[in-house]
């Protein structure tokens, strides 16, 4: 046998070492200041999963790396921090948060974290997504050309979906709004629904499921739940999961109905964070943070090279102020938007759509020539009546006073019995589109 060479010996340990497992080293909480963890160590960036662990080695707290201060790492828990002290270790998943993904989701319920909370037992999972991921590729989207229908007759006729539009609903609280939302998870033709219900009260979130949505709605879809009394990060959380699920199924070549209640729920756990880690409030107090983030979770929706993800994402909108800021940098990123007026919810009108208010920017080039005609009259009548509602309610105005006023007083009970619908009830897009052009010529 020939004696190796020094080199020979040296290429020989040089690639045993390699082989050698690597030993990692952990860092250690030194400070916790109201809702972030800071510690020295480990190398890490932001984005990356740590798991902190507690003195008496019982248990452990996942967290996220939300930035740096000077040289020690700013962790946000992913739970509570009662347990957390100075000395904790803190060791570095080196991964990012993800969500397992897979047809076995679909009747299944999570939390803000893509886990299990149905008592239906593990998750059966064909892949793993990223909570954060780019926004299809624009030159490579589908266009947005065929109707999707929601079963919601005022929606379906006078401000009719595309497949893979993103749109949002504008409401005040107690006006409908997850009435609605349940109606078009139950009526839509979407292949699935994928549901986020973020900062919402506990009482609500089973009202939601068993009333509003129903046994049959659930069947078809994947439900992500973070309650009001969580870490603002698992709300933010539950925002990326929904629609990181979303994604799986959209690039299985499904039509997706995303559905997200509140974008403002999602917009303040948002702005928690960045004051907790030092961001300036900016415009009436959200943190500069606020307004990057929104568009990159809006575009994450709409038509893909192959499926799609129709988005429709509700806004709390305090005080009714339409112009808010959340609101208003919502509706510059979507593609048009329904609003609900508490008016109109008043006079236990349902749904209580202002449809002069909203609008779909995708309708035109969606349906046919016949429909938009019989649409446009429809608002052309309501925009009438309200020039003049104040007048006739006090009973200012006299019959043949105005044509235009007569003729929209002469009709306007036809169309609010086509614009309302019980809870129960279902109409297809075929059947509202015949009643609607079928209405127009007698208007």
């Amino acid at each position: 046998m020939n004696e190796m060479n020094d080199t020979d010996l040296f290429s020989v340990l040089a690639s045993d070492l390699e082989q050698l497992p690597l030993i990692k080293i952990n860092g250690r909480v030194v400070q916790v200041v109201g809702l972030v963890a800071e510690s020295q160590g480990p190398d890490v960036r932001v984005g990356d999963l740590c798991r902190i662990s507690f003195r008496d080695d019982s248990h452990g707290l996942d967290a996220e790396v939300v930035g740096f201060r000077g040289d020690r790492v700013l962790l946000m828990p992913l739970g509570d921090l009662r347990e957390v002290g100075p000395g904790c270790d803190v060791i570095s998943t080196d991964r990012p948060l993800g969500v397992p993904v897979g047809n076995g989701l679909l009747g299944r319920i999570l939390n803000g974290l893509g886990e299990p909370l149905d008592d239906k037992g593990p998750l059966v999972a064909t892949d793993f997504y990223p909570l954060h991921a780019d926004p299809p590729h624009p030159l490579r989207r589908q266009m947005v050309e065929h109707p999707l229908s929601v079963g919601v007759k005022v929606i379906d006729g006078l401000l009719t979906l595309g497949t893979g539009q993103r749109i949002g609903i504008f409401a005040g609280s107690g006006v409908g709004k997850s009435t609605l939302l349940g109606m078009m998870a139950r009526y839509t033709t979407a292949d699935v629904n994928v549901i986020s219900l973020v900062g919402e009260r506990g009482r609500e979130v089973r009202e939601f499921i068993e009333r509003d949505l129903g046994e049959e709605g659930l069947k078809r879809s994947v439900i992500v739940i973070a309650t009001s009394d969580q870490p603002p990060l698992i709300r933010l959380k539950a925002a990326l999961t929904a629609t990181a699920v979303a994604e799986f199924f959209r690039d299985d070549g499904k039509n997706v109905l995303l559905m997200m209640d509140s974008v403002t729920r999602v917009a303040r756990a948002q702005r928690e964070i960045g004051l907790a880690i030092g961001e300036p409030p900016a415009t009436r107090g959200y943190t500069p943070s606020v307004f990057e983030f929104l568009p990159q979770l809006l575009e994450r929706a709409g038509a893909g090279e192959y499926g799609s993800i129709t988005g429709v994402y509700t806004v709390l909108v305090e005080g009714d102020d339409m112009n808010e800021p959340v609101a208003d940098t919502v509706r510059g990123v979507l593609d048009g938007h329904i609003v609900l007026s508490r008016r109109i919810a008043a006079r236990n009108f349902y749904p209580s759509v202002s449809v002069l208010e909203s609008v779909s920017r995708v309708m035109p080039a969606i349906v046919s020539p016949e429909h938009l005609t019989a649409a446009g009259r429809v608002r052309d009548l309501l925009a009438t009546y309200a020039e003049s509602e104040d007048l006739i309610n006090i009973g200012a105005y006299k019959t043949g006073a105005n044509p235009r006023v007569d003729w929209s007083l002469k009709h306007l009970d036809a169309v609010r019995e086509f614009l309302a619908q019980k809870v129960e009830e279902s109409s297809s897009f075929e059947n509202t589109v015949a009643q609607l052009v079928s209405l127009a010529p007698g208007i």
